[in-house]
Parts: structure tokens; C-alpha cells; sequence
């Protein structure tokens, strides 16, 4: 799991931001449907999702790009339904960058402060400034083609601070940048965010960003949040089966309640073997279940044990400091395994598979029409 990439404090100085009740429509589709949150001064939460769950819409309305059909949007307890998008006060920074091709660096970070027709020398300085914070300073007479594509993020970034906005928009931010540099514009923007103590929204659909960067994470699903939580609450102590799917990598095993306990859950597994799962799902004595656990939170081993299940080990690849281990379960699930890097284990072997000391499965109930193993 990713972990906060800045963790300096930083002294407060956002804004709060309330959604209530939003719901949008285009037509008889409900791209947002009675969407309610709460942003704290100060926080940045994601908003994370699939292709066409709501979560630009969402942002859209925020930012007064579109009316929404209910519901209400409100920065330090004030509506701001009526206003016109350039009277909310919001910064944004889009995946396009957005920048004005025909002005050099310094005329686009200027632009908004002139159509708020703030004074010349207020400009001057306010520009010098952004220019110094985003460290673009010798670059103030570039044009944007002349820029790569962090430095003209960055451009847009100082854009988007430069009028003290009460809230800043992330839409996809770093979607146009390779893997490197995509870090890098990452860490800035974290910086940047703790150092004007900003309240900022972030729309993306890369979980490690995601984690990376926010306070919190709304996941988005059809229109709805699914869970608000922090990161390590979501990847941990996730709510539904599309939240447990969608975040990280797990792996999903068929299994009955055989017992339940003061010491958790006993789980007998249909692939073999049983574990004991500390869980809140109110269930059963033999009502089918699935189990979920993370690759991270397995681990192989040469001998039997009350809590591990025979696999047979497929692929095993090395990726950095790990491998991940492709096995399967003689009910025919696979299952993936990150242990650290070595070469004990032969691609074929028969070997037993069970949870580490640290490992925090799940426990969902089994829809109906789930069929026995599912690796998501």
C-alpha cells in the first residue's frame, strides 16, 4: 500500500467545503445521485472511481460548470448555487493543463489576477512570487510549447494558487505525465497544499495517487460514495465487495462459517483449510462467505498447518525487492502472493499457503451468483 508521500504539518488556513445532497442529471442517467460530503479546512480528499461513476460531474458542479438538479453547495456554511463559476473563488487545475498557448508563463499566471482587475503592482508581485514557489522564475518569458509537460503543470498550478482561491480542483491532474515525473508533480502538489494549508478536492482514477496524496478517499460507484475514509480505513476495513476490489489487489476465496467466537470468526475454506477472521459481518453458522486477502498478507511454506491450504505455485516474478507469486488452489482459484525476493520456490511446486501474523482479511457475504473463487 502506498503511505503519504509529504508529512510535515502545516498551519490550517483553508476553507470548509460542504456537498449536500447533490444529484445530477443528463437526460433519464443519474450521473450523481444525492452525493453528500463534508471537507474539512485545510483537507484534501479524492474523489476515486471508474470511467463514468460521477466524480468529474461532481466536480463540475462544484466548480459551477453545471447546476446541478438538487441538492446544495456551500464554502465556509455559505451557498454558492447562484454564483457563476468565476465568483466561487475556486482554483483549478486540469489533465489538459489548460494553459493559454499565445501568453508566455508569466502572462498566464497573471491572467486570473487581471480579470479580478487586481492592481498592477499586486500582479507583479503576486507572479514573482508563484513564479519563485513553483521554481520557474527563469523560464518567466517561455511559452508553453517551449515547456515539458512538469513544467507546464506547474504553470498551471501557480495559475490556480495565485488567486487565493477558497478551494482547489484537481481534475486528473497528472494524468498527461509519465511514471516519474507523475511523483514528482505529486509530491509538489502535496507540498504545495500543506504549505497555503488549501482545502482541495482531487479527481483521479489511479489509486496510488490517490493514497499517496489524500487525507481522505471517496469512493465513487454509479453515481454514489460506496466509502469516505482514510486511506489505510479503505484498504484495510473496506465496505462493500466493489470498494474491497477496487483498491489494491486482493484475492477473493469461497469458504462457510464454521464457528464463531470471542477470537474471531472460523472460516472453513472450500480450496482447504480454515482461518480465523476477526470481522463485524453478522453471519451465520455454514452460510457461504467469501474471505479477502491481500497478496502482501500471504505467505508459502514447506509444511502443513491448522491455518494454510495446498497450492500448487504457477509464475513467479520478480518486481523490485519482491516476487509475486501466480498460484492455485486445488478448487481451481488463483491466487496472487508478494513475498520478498528469493528462489525458494520452483515454478510447479506443491506448497501450503496461509495467512502472515499481521494479516487483516475480510469477510464478505457470497452474492448469490458469485462463483467459487474470484481474484480481484
Amino acid at each position: 500500500m502506498a503511505t503519504a508521500i509529504v508529512q510535515e504539518n502545516a498551519t490550517v488556513a483553508g476553507h470548509a467545503l460542504d456537498i449536500v445532497g447533490l444529484t445530477h442529471r443528463f437526460g433519464a442517467f443519474t450521473a450523481v445521485d444525492d452525493v453528500t460530503l463534508s471537507i474539512r479546512p485545510g483537507e484534501i480528499v479524492a474523489l476515486l472511481g471508474p470511467s463514468g461513476c460521477g466524480k468529474t460531474t461532481l466536480l463540475r458542479a462544484v466548480a459551477g460548470f453545471i447546476r446541478q438538479r438538487a441538492g446544495r453547495v456551500l464554502i465556509d456554511g455559505v451557498s454558492v448555487d447562484e454564483l457563476p463559476p468565476e465568483r466561487r473563488n475556486i482554483g483549478i487545475v486540469f489533465q489538459n493543463y489548460a494553459l493559454f498557448p499565445h501568453m508566455t508563463v508569466t502572462q498566464n499566471i497573471a491572467y486570473g489576477l487581471e480579470a479580478r482587475r487586481r492592481p498592477r503592482a499586486e500582479i507583479r508581485e503576486r507572479v514573482a512570487r508563484f513564479l519563485s514557489i513553483v521554481q520557474l522564475t527563469a523560464l518567466a518569458g517561455h511559452f508553453p510549447r517551449q515547456l515539458s509537460g512538469g513544467q507546464q503543470q506547474r504553470v498551471a498550478l501557480a495559475r490556480a494558487l495565485a488567486v487565493e482561491p477558497s478551494i482547489l480542483l484537481l481534475d486528473e491532474p497528472f494524468g498527461a505525465l509519465d511514471k516519474n515525473l507523475r511523483l514528482d508533480m505529486q509530491i509538489e502538489v502535496k507540498r504545495l497544499q500543506r504549505q497555503f494549508g488549501l482545502t482541495a478536492i482531487m479527481v483521479t482514477h489511479d489509486q496510488e495517487e490517490a493514497m499517496s496524496i489524500a487525507d481522505r478517499i471517496a469512493v465513487m460507484n454509479h453515481g454514489r460514495v460506496e466509502q469516505l475514509g482514510t486511506p489505510v480505513e479503505i484498504y484495510d476495513q473496506p465496505r462493500s465487495l466493489f470498494v474491497n476490489g477496487f483498491i489494491g489487489s486482493t484475492n477473493l476465496l469461497a469458504a462457510r462459517v464454521a464457528a464463531r467466537g470471542d477470537d474471531g470468526t472460523r472460516v472453513e475454506l472450500e480450496a482447504g483449510g480454515a482461518v480465523t477472521v476477526r470481522s463485524d459481518l453478522d453471519c451465520a453458522n455454514g452460510e457461504a462467505v467469501l474471505l479477502s486477502i491481500r497478496p502482501e498478507q500471504l505467505a508459502l511454506h514447506d509444511t502443513e498447518a491448522a491455518d494454510r491450504w495446498p497450492v500448487e505455485v504457477g509464475l513467479s516474478l520478480p518486481i523490485g525487492g519482491t516476487t509475486v507469486h501466480d498460484a492455485r488452489t486445488r478448487d481451481g482459484t488463483t491466487l496472487k502472493i508478494t513475498e520478498a525476493r528469493s528462489g525458494r520456490v520452483a515454478p510447479g511446486a506443491s506448497v501450503w499457503c496461509g495467512p502472515v501474523a499481521h494479516a487483516r482479511p475480510v469477510l464478505f457475504r457470497r452474492p448469490p451468483s458469485d462463483g467459487q473463487g474470484v481474484t480481484a
